[in-house]
């Protein structure tokens, strides 16, 4: 693949649309279309940039006998779907500080302890350069409605069998159904 040139085609509020025209080894011309948190994408080194956009907290109670889920319509498939909680990284703030407001202002619940960090990975590379770092840690407290009446956000904790049942009957985003599958079968 060699790299040709990048055009901003539409600037929105949160994300921005861009074409990348590369060519393949075969010489033949491609235009690949992504969107990207990033507004000043100019160069190839420019897509793959050190900024983190957001954060994914993996949460379990402390005996690990439970998962943390958010249930949230999502208007890009138009439907409720199960992932874990998460939310943009602020100005200002690391992935630790923004898993506990994030974990907060969408639960309710404290995030007690990190038990790992991981390395930052891509939400949907097949269409965008947006990249998250996972926390995986506990959380205690009293599961509360979501602060932001912008979001519609339920979050439940659920047992390994609650999840094995939930997998054959509803919709998750594709990380999380993943992680959930591999939990709900360690250990049984």
């Amino acid at each position: 693949m060699k790299f040709k040139s990048i055009e901003k085609i539409l600037q929105g509020k949160f994300i921005t649309r861009y074409d990348v025209n590369y060519e393949t080894e075969n010489g033949r011309k491609k235009r690949y279309e992504m969107i990207s948190r990033n507004p000043n994408i100019k160069t190839f080194e420019d897509l793959h940039d050190s900024h983190t956009d957001a954060v994914v907290m993996i949460m379990h109670d402390a005996k690990n006998e439970q998962i943390l889920l958010s249930r949230e319509f999502r208007m890009a498939p138009g439907e409720w779907v199960y992932n874990f909680p998460a939310g943009l990284i602020d100005e200002g703030e690391n992935a630790a500080s923004a898993a506990i407001r994030e974990l907060r202002e969408e639960t309710g619940l404290h995030l007690d302890h990190i038990d790992e960090v991981w390395l930052e990975s891509y939400s949907a590379v097949g269409f965008a350069n947006e990249k998250n770092v996972v926390i995986v840690g506990t959380a205690s407290g009293e599961i509360l409605p979501s602060d932001s009446d912008l979001e519609e956000i339920e979050a439940f904790w659920y047992t390994k069998a609650e999840i094995r049942a939930l997998l054959k009957v509803a919709r998750f985003a594709a990380r999380t159904q993943a992680y959930c599958a591999l939990w709900s079968r360690s250990g049984s």
